[in-house]
This record gives structure tokens, sequence and C-alpha cells, in this order.
């Protein structure tokens, strides 16, 4: 007697249907889409009462410390804007941006001004606000690309909307890298100057400002003499900076 035995499927030749795969990529990018805008906007609205202990930067730094083979370097302290002194405050603003209770977190004439001035220099010039540097410092990392550019803008937008002037200058003012392994007001006063960041005077203020285009080069403690100058600078610029009336 003859059996016939049913050929089994080969796995490799099973039919896959284009249009279902289609949807069902799409309904993974749409529920990822969803996902991170809502966990970014948490995490922008939790940040808006709660001090902010860790940034990305922090750790990129720790490993790059760990990676290259030195010390282990971290110091951190989060003050509240009432312990920061006002010096500071001015001195970062005449530095860093001065519009800065103007505009509603980009600075539209410095971009202007960027865009027709890297014509002609060899370094470009940055344009970037206090709100863009607190927005890169807390949820995004240093190195630079057209990718965190976008979400640069994005973050921006969040904390200008969700967070006062206020809260926005205290975050940055604690989360600034202001040295190798040094972030923010109070650490910078009590290891370059033997302060607290209430204490700072106008001079120790500027001297910090003027470090922070690259606080891992130019040291506040030991300042050389470009950071001089650019503190003398700073101080002439914080002579007619005015805060609101709730910062001073």
């Amino acid at each position: 007697m003859d059996v016939f035995l049913k050929p089994k499927k080969n796995p490799l030749y099973l039919y896959i249907n284009p249009a279902s795969m289609f949807r069902k990529i799409l309904r993974f990018l749409r529920k990822l889409i969803v996902v991170f805008f809502a966990s970014t906007l948490l995490a922008v609205v939790v940040y808006r009462f709660v001090p902010v202990l860790v940034t990305p930067l922090m750790v990129i730094r720790t490993f790059e410390q760990v990676f290259s083979g030195e010390k282990m370097v971290w110091h951190h302290d989060w003050e509240s804007s009432s312990h920061i002194s006002n010096n500071l405050k001015r001195a970062v603003i005449a530095s860093e941006d001065q519009r800065f209770f103007e505009h509603w977190g980009f600075d539209t004439e410095q971009i202007q001004k960027a865009i027709h001035q890297n014509q002609y220099r060899k370094r470009p010039r940055g344009a970037s606000t206090i709100s863009q540097q607190t927005a890169k410092n807390v949820f995004l990392w240093p190195r630079s690309s057209w990718y965190r550019k976008g979400l640069e803008v994005y973050f921006t937008v969040l904390i200008e909307v969700f967070w006062s002037k206020d809260r926005i200058l205290e975050v940055y003012l604690n989360s600034m890298e202001t040295g190798k392994g040094i972030y923010g007001a109070e650490s910078v006063a009590r290891y370059h100057f033997n302060t607290t960041a209430q204490k700072l005077t106008r001079r120790q203020a500027a001297l910090i400002a003027a470090t922070l285009p690259n606080p891992r080069r130019f040291n506040s403690a030991h300042p050389s003499s470009y950071v001089i100058r650019r503190q003398g600078q700073i101080l002439r610029q914080m002579h007619y900076m005015v805060l609101p009336d709730k910062n001073d």
C-alpha cells in the first residue's frame, strides 16, 4: 500500500504580508513617539520643582575620566536661587546671554549677528542662550550635531513654557560645568575660592563667568591673561546689568 506524506512547510518560505508588516511598524513608531513626548514632558514638569542632582554631562565626563585613567572627580552641590550670589547671576547673564529676561528661549538678534559674522570668522561664533544651554546640560549631551540641535530646540521650548526665568537661571547655575569635575555655583565657589555661592564677590563671579566657554581649559582659581582680560570686560558689563526685582 502506498503512503503519501504531506510535505512540511519550510519556515524560510513563509509568506510575509508587506502591508501587515508596514502597519505593525507604523503602530510601533506611533507608540514610540507617544512615549517620547510623554516621558520628556514629565521630566520637564518634574524638574520644575525637583533639584537636578545629576545630568548627562556629569555622567559623560565621569566615564571620560575613567577611560582615560584619570582620577575620578565629581563635585556638585545643589543650592537654591536665594543662596546664589546676585553677583554671579549678573556675571553669567552679562557674559552668556544679556537678553535672557527679554527673549523666549532664542535670541534672534544674536543668531542673525552670528550668521553674518561667521561668514568671515575662522572660528564660528555661537548664539546659544542660557535657556538653550540649560536644555542641553540637563537633558542632552555635549557633542554637537544637527540631531542634538533639534532636540535642544524642543527642550528649550518646553522649559520656557513650563519653567519661570528664575527657575531656568537657577538650574543653569547649578548644572553648568565650572572646572574639571566641578559643576555648579556652590562647588566652584568652594573649591576655587574657599567660599560659598552666596558670598561670591563681583570679581570672583566675573572670573567664573569668564571661564564658561571652556571651563576645562580655563581655570577661575588660576586665571590666564585671557581670562583676566575677559573678567574686566564682564565687570564693566555687569555695571549695567539689572535683575528683576524678585532677584535683587
